[in-house]
């Protein structure tokens, strides 16, 4: 995944997208492996796009940089990674108009296709569009030496949207009948460091189940130990990760740590 935008390095925004992008994709059963986070400049995005060619990725999702303005660089950039000229693409012309109307409840035929628009349907050759109901910029699908692309705005009603129709349907069929289980304890008066060794010992006996320990503090400090489980057979994934919570939090209590659900 490749989030784009100089307001993310500078820190005025959170990146929101990556941790909704990378939520969803792993509900579908999808596994991230790397998120990088590059500035509004043409080099930088195309940069990344061929790191990531270059270890072979098997999906990459880019996420904003495809509106009108002077720093949106998203579509430049893939165009040069994949070596393909950017076109006018007139399927993205009337998916533009489209969501126009849609979203101005119009029937209005008089569009204005400024120079800033015309931009914005102007795709890497052999790319496919991705229709925006709500927003003018279109989504972005593009098959590369093996590697599925898809560039997602920025804006996150739109990015949503996009990935909702189009692009969970792509992740389903690239990762087939998986499903995904997760559960999570609360534990208390116990530390972390004396925590570790029983959640090694768990996994390794539940070799499908990943357990991760993640600090809290409300008011006081706590943890919550995130179980979770992938599988191509959903009762398996449930029941692996239902003993694994029952068996460490068994050790945990042995141990002088108290245990509660997190619902």
């Amino acid at each position: 995944m490749i989030t784009i935008g100089n307001e993310l390095l500078i820190g005025k925004i959170l990146n929101t997208n990556m941790q909704w992008l990378t939520s969803a994709i792993t509900e579908l059963g999808g596994n991230v492996v790397r998120v990088t986070t590059v500035g509004d400049y043409v080099e930088n995005i195309a940069s990344a796009l061929l790191e990531a060619f270059n270890r072979k990725a098997d999906f990459i999702i880019t996420c904003g940089g495809l509106g009108p303005t002077f720093d949106d660089k998203t579509l430049e950039a893939l165009s040069k990674a994949v070596n393909v000229p950017l076109e006018l693409d007139g399927v993205a012309l009337r998916l533009m108009k489209k969501s126009y109307k849609f979203r101005h409840n119009s029937d209005d035929e008089r569009y204005e296709l400024t120079p800033s628009r015309l931009k914005m349907a102007r795709l890497p050759y052999g790319a496919e569009p991705l229709y925006n109901p709500v927003g003018s910029a279109s989504g972005v699908y593009l098959k590369y030496s093996g590697t599925k692309i898809v560039a997602l705005p920025g804006v996150p009603v739109e990015m949503k949207t996009i990935f909702k129709e189009h692009v969970a349907p792509i992740i389903r069929d690239l990762v087939g009948d998986i499903f995904r289980t997760e559960g999570s304890v609360k534990v208390t008066e116990i530390e972390e460091s004396n925590i570790a060794p029983l959640i090694d010992e768990v996994m390794n006996e539940f070799q499908d189940v990943y357990v991760k320990s993640h600090p809290k503090r409300e008011p006081k400090l706590w943890l919550e130990l995130h179980f979770s489980s992938v599988s191509n057979n959903k009762e398996i994934a449930e029941k692996s990760v239902k003993e694994a919570m029952s068996r460490l939090s068994k050790l945990i209590i042995n141990h002088g740590g108290r245990v509660e659900p997190i619902i």
